[in-house]
């Protein structure tokens, strides 16, 4: 997307702090993960900031630790598209995001509830499409976990393009049509009875990077949450996912790409790094660097101290004693590098955890943030950005106040909303309607 002066903008989305190392639950500034005014607090400094979307993460069930309910994680917080309707009333303009399963919904019911999200907002409605085939999540429903891994992208392809009918069986104008489908996954028939929304669809957003994930986000996606943080591997994503846009007759700019970044402000480069290293320390707690080494060990490691060195055994590769959360790569090499990086710096486990662990993607002053930003849309390393705080709810406040300025003082990032909807926000056109499949 481009300003009146031909300059690139970059967008913006915020991400509610969820189940992850990058939340600090200790720090005296965080507040409650499920008090309706956290969400509010983070969805109206989103939006002072002009941000595209404020997006909240699902999960399906709690994960367990060695038999026992994960005491890191959050617990009881409320479902994403309740949460979302209810932000719908207290903002104006900015897009709302739910993550959804594709694996344990249908899309009638789904395609009914974005649909209204989106009437009930005036065109802000957005779906993150998330695939699973964890037999442990799969348990909490009827079909459990009978979808087997190969499936689950084609599963989700089928589920998006169904959804997609069943908006398109309203015509513009409010007439409703019977609408059918029948394929590998779905056999649905009948009416649709929600409208056509503002934006005619929803906006999906997509998170995988695997070679099908890929695949899926250049035929269906609208945005991409993708992890690369890094300059360099922000650029090889890029190009290889807009690079496969044609083969389904879409240009480069109908997907945007937004990798999901942190961000750490200090008034002098020196500060930032300080308060970044404070910062690593209060997500990595001793409690979870041993957590966070059993997952990669398979094993029971209580015992070791966390200030101690790193285990001399070798990982159990049959080890499992986390339920709904992804192993860390290849435990064997995982641990290998982790043991050459513990030598080679002379660290024990809580900092071998810490220096390996995903760092803050930007530090250093507003001005040093906003060239660092800048330069990844500039080059085609990214669209835009999902910021993602360490604290709820006020994790967003310094950059909206001190590096959304600078950026749109550089021409970088909108004055304004170009208008009402998400998908004007992100620049992207509303879907012609399609007559609805029939058998």
């Amino acid at each position: 997307m481009t300003s009146r002066t031909g300059r690139r903008q970059m967008h913006f989305a915020a991400h509610f702090p969820g189940v992850n190392s990058t939340t600090v639950w200790t720090d005296p500034a965080s507040r409650s993960q499920i008090d309706f005014s956290s969400f509010v607090h983070l969805a109206r400094t989103a939006e002072r900031g002009l941000f595209d979307f404020f997006f909240l993460a699902e999960g399906l069930r709690l994960r367990e630790h060695k038999g026992r309910i994960h005491d890191l994680d959050v617990v009881g917080r409320p479902e994403s598209l309740t949460v979302l309707s209810a932000l719908a009333a207290v903002t104006d303009r900015l897009g709302l995001a739910a993550t959804v399963n594709a694996t344990f919904n249908e899309p009638y019911e789904l395609a009914r509830r974005l649909a209204s999200l989106d009437h009930l907002s005036g065109g802000r409605a957005a779906w993150n499409v998330v695939t699973s085939s964890d037999a442990f999540t799969g348990e909490n429903f009827r079909r459990g976990g009978y979808l087997d891994r190969a499936d689950r992208y084609t599963r989700a392809a089928e589920f998006v393009a169904t959804a997609r009918e069943l908006w398109d069986s309203w015509t513009q104008d409010g007439v409703p049509r019977p609408f059918a489908h029948e394929g590998r996954h779905f056999r649905i028939s009948g009416e649709f009875d929600v409208a056509r929304g503002p934006q005619g669809h929803p906006v999906v957003i997509q998170a995988g990077d695997s070679a099908e994930g890929r695949e899926f986000a250049a035929s269906a996606a609208d945005v991409v949450f993708t992890r690369h943080g890094t300059l360099e591997a922000g650029r090889a994503f890029y190009a290889d996912v807009k690079g496969r846009l044609a083969a389904y007759g879409r240009a480069p700019g109908d997907l945007k790409i937004m990798p999901g970044v942190t961000v750490v402000l200090g008034d002098t480069a020196a500060e930032a790094q300080e308060k970044a290293a404070g910062i690593r320390k209060q997500q990595i707690s001793p409690q979870t660097a041993l957590l966070t080494l059993e997952q990669v060990w398979g094993r029971d490691l209580s015992a070791y101290d966390p200030d101690g060195p790193l285990p001399d055994i070798d990982p159990d590769p049959d080890g499992e004693l986390a339920q709904g959360r992804v192993r860390i790569g290849d435990p064997f090499a995982v641990a290998a590098r982790w043991r050459a990086v513990a030598e080679a710096k002379g660290l024990s486990i809580r900092q071998t955890v810490i220096e390996t662990s995903g760092r803050q993607s930007f530090i250093g002053t507003p001005q040093a943030v906003a060239a660092q930003l800048d330069e990844f849309v500039t080059t085609d390393a990214a669209d835009g950005f999902i910021l993602i705080p360490h604290l709820t709810p006020g994790g967003l406040d310094d950059f909206v106040d001190r590096v959304v300025p600078l950026l749109q003082e550089r021409g970088a990032f909108r004055t304004e909303y170009a208008g009402p909807t998400l998908r004007d926000h992100l620049g992207l056109p509303l879907p012609a309607p399609r007559s609805p499949v029939k058998g």
